[in-house]
C-alpha cells in the first residue's frame, strides 16, 4: 500500500478533481485527504459537494476543523503574501498551507498564489504543494495509473477544463515514458 501520507486540499483542487473520471486514484496516494471547513464553505458546486460527501462517508476524506493557531497562521500568510511581488493567497488556500506546515501534510492546490507563497515565504519552508500534474505523475510512478501518460493528462484537461503548463507537462510525460 502506498497511501502513507496525509494531504489537505484547497477549493480549486477539489472542484477540478470532482470532474475527472479517474478521481478515485486519491485513496491510493494518501491515507486521507483532509478538507478544511474553510475550504468546504467556499465550494458551491453541487457535484463537487456530492463527491466530497461520498469521500467523507468512505473515510478517504476527513473534515479538518481549524483551530485558532491554524487560522492565525493562515491570516499571517494572507497578509505576508500581499506584501511580496507574488500573487496573493486567500484564506482557504492559506489554511491549507498552514496545515501543511504545521502538520506536515501535502497541500493539494492549483492556485498559483499558494505555489508561489510556499516558495517565497520563509515561514512556509518545507511545505510540499502538489498540483494535479504532480499527483497524476505520482499515480503513474506508483502503478496506480497505467497506460499512455499523455492520453491520461489530456483526458484530465478535457474533463476539468484545467490546462497544464505545456513545458512542465512535456517534461513529466517524457520522464514517465522513460525519455528523461
Amino acid at each position: 500500500m502506498f497511501a502513507e501520507e496525509f494531504a489537505v486540499a484547497d477549493t480549486c483542487f477539489l472542484i477540478d478533481w470532482a470532474y475527472w473520471r479517474r478521481r478515485n486514484v486519491l485513496p491510493g496516494l494518501f491515507r486521507a485527504v483532509f478538507v478544511p471547513e474553510e475550504v468546504l464553505r467556499e465550494v458551491k458546486s453541487e457535484s463537487t459537494l456530492e463527491w466530497v460527501a461520498e469521500n467523507l462517508a468512505t473515510g478517504s476524506f476527513a473534515l479538518f476543523t481549524e483551530t485558532q493557531d491554524v487560522v492565525g497562521f493562515a491570516r499571517a500568510i494572507v497578509e505576508r503574501s500581499r506584501m511580496l511581488p507574488i500573487r496573493g493567497v486567500d484564506l482557504p488556500e492559506a489554511v491549507c498551507l498552514a496545515i501543511g506546515k504545521m502538520r506536515g501534510y501535502i497541500a493539494l492546490a492549483e492556485n498559483r498564489g499558494a505555489l508561489m507563497a510556499a516558495d517565497a515565504l520563509a515561514e512556509l519552508s518545507g511545505v510540499r504543494v502538489w498540483r494535479s500534474l504532480d499527483l497524476i505523475s505520482q499515480a503513474f510512478r506508483r502503478g496506480i495509473l497505467g497506460g499512455d501518460p499523455e492520453a491520461v493528462f489530456m483526458e484530465y484537461e478535457e474533463d476539468t477544463g484545467h490546462m497544464f503548463p505545456r513545458e512542465g507537462l512535456r517534461g513529466v510525460i517524457d520522464e514517465l515514458r522513460g525519455k528523461a
